[in-house]
């Protein structure tokens, strides 16, 4: 595919020739036989975007499925009617993603039962932890005698997650033509328990081109922590197992517990160049240098501050409030950053969360930690990072991949909007993926 007169970055107006990698980068560029020419117009032209933390599985899942979670479902109230007047799918189940307490309570299968009795409901907690079955499900997936109907990822009781009922096809082509869309090219997943047939099911769908994006997969490396079952001498030892074998990790951390405690692993274990902290909710000032020293690369989400930003405000201590989602102090301590989306349990429009990173405005306008805000051209660049070293930026220049973001407005102008809906094309390995009609 050749490009025609697209601006850089930088400024600079060329064309450029891309294949698997980009082959030519200049003007007066001239089609060869058969080629195909995209004319950017002076639009800008940057390396596809990366989106470092997902859940390709579940984004697709929850197509399809209901929200019963803020904003779509706010009460009690509102969760009754969705779920009562919701329509099981072609299997039989009703599937609801989004839930958070906020909405009406920590729900169990009693709850869920006066609600919905003869259908089989299973409502997913917003974190992706924690789902929450009511008893016709339980009796599906032989669990009919478990306790509430609150299944969490790191219970013995998890094992039923795996159960064919509770599992089904997803639409992972309809999933890839959406995030394509927004000017993705690359994706990685950060599903910590996902099993070798969903792995496999994954790099066929990119092989016979369902999902056309690059994928890279976290796990076996990929371990989420819970505040109730730390234990620093058991993750030391599985670092240290991942280490030996040539292998980074990834760890889960969503509180100042969990990070001190995986502070002190990687610290006992020793570092890998690759290493990721996810998501590092919370960061006190005392864990910067820490970081800093270890080398760790953070890929965090601020999209979460426009998302939740205001149930922040409202439930976490104005003294611990400048520990959330922090992005600036990060960098300015020297710490590798790299933003994400972790779709669907978040937005999976990388734009907004750059946007979020930019201004950190909550849903009702306040803004949480303006120190913590970062300029338009660092939060595109955060997008731009390879796989296995998210903090580093790809360019557009010989050699390069061939996947690549077209936008329709210079940089000036695309940087000061950050929409998604500037992106007039998308192609990957040369190849045109997404065009805007």
């Amino acid at each position: 595919m050749l490009i025609k007169r697209a601006t850089l970055l930088n400024g600079t107006t060329t064309d450029i020739r891309a294949g698997v990698r980009i082959e030519e980068v200049g003007q007066g560029l001239h089609p060869r036989p058969g080629e195909g020419v995209l004319d950017a117009g002076g639009g800008t032209v940057l390396p596809g975007l990366h989106d470092h933390h997902v859940h390709l599985h579940a984004a697709a899942a929850a197509l399809d499925s209901l929200s019963v979670g803020p904003p779509a479902v706010r009460t009690r109230d509102q969760l009754a009617h969705a779920l009562s007047n919701a329509v099981p799918g072609p299997d039989g189940w009703i599937r609801a993603v989004g839930y958070h307490e906020s909405v009406a309570g920590e729900l169990d299968r009693t709850v869920l039962d006066a609600v919905r009795a003869h259908v089989p409901v299973r409502v997913q907690h917003r974190s992706g932890a924690l789902w929450m079955l009511n008893s016709e499900a339980l009796g599906r997936v032989g669990l009919a005698g478990h306790p509430d109907g609150r299944l969490r990822s790191a219970d013995p009781w998890s094992k039923a997650l795996r159960d064919p009922a509770l599992r089904r096809e997803t639409d992972l082509a309809e999933l890839s033509r959406r995030i394509t869309a927004t000017g993705v090219t690359g994706v990685t997943d950060a599903t910590p328990d996902l099993d070798v047939e969903g792995l496999v099911s994954l790099m066929m769908a990119h092989r016979n081109g369902e999902f056309r994006p690059g994928i890279k997969v976290l796990v076996p490396g990929k371990k989420i922590l819970h505040d109730d079952r730390l234990d620093l001498d058991a993750l030391t030892e599985w670092i240290g197992d991942r280490h030996r074998s040539g292998q980074p990790v990834a760890v889960h951390c969503v509180t100042a517990a969990q990070l001190v405690v995986t502070i002190a692993a990687l610290r006992a274990a020793g570092s890998h160049p690759f290493d990721r902290i996810e998501h590092a909710a919370v960061v006190p000032d005392d864990n910067l240098a820490d970081l800093a020293e270890l080398g760790v690369t953070v890929v965090t989400q601020p999209n979460f501050v426009a998302e939740r930003g205001d149930q922040y405000l409202a439930e976490v201590p104005e003294r611990e409030q400048d520990q959330l989602w922090r992005v600036a102090s990060l960098l300015r301590a020297n710490i590798p950053v790299a933003l994400s989306t972790d779709m669907p349990f978040g937005d999976g429009d990388p734009w907004a969360a750059m946007r979020a990173a930019v201004s950190r405005t909550t849903p009702s306008g306040e803004v949480l930690n303006s120190h913590e805000c970062v300029s338009a051209r660092m939060a595109l660049t955060m997008f731009l990072g390879w796989s296995d070293r998210p903090d580093r930026p790809r360019t557009v220049e010989i050699g390069e991949p061939g996947d690549l973001c077209v936008l329709s407005e210079p940089p000036a102008a695309a940087l000061a909007e950050l929409n998604a809906g500037l992106v007039a094309a998308t192609l990957i390995r040369g190849e045109l993926v997404y065009f805007a009609m």
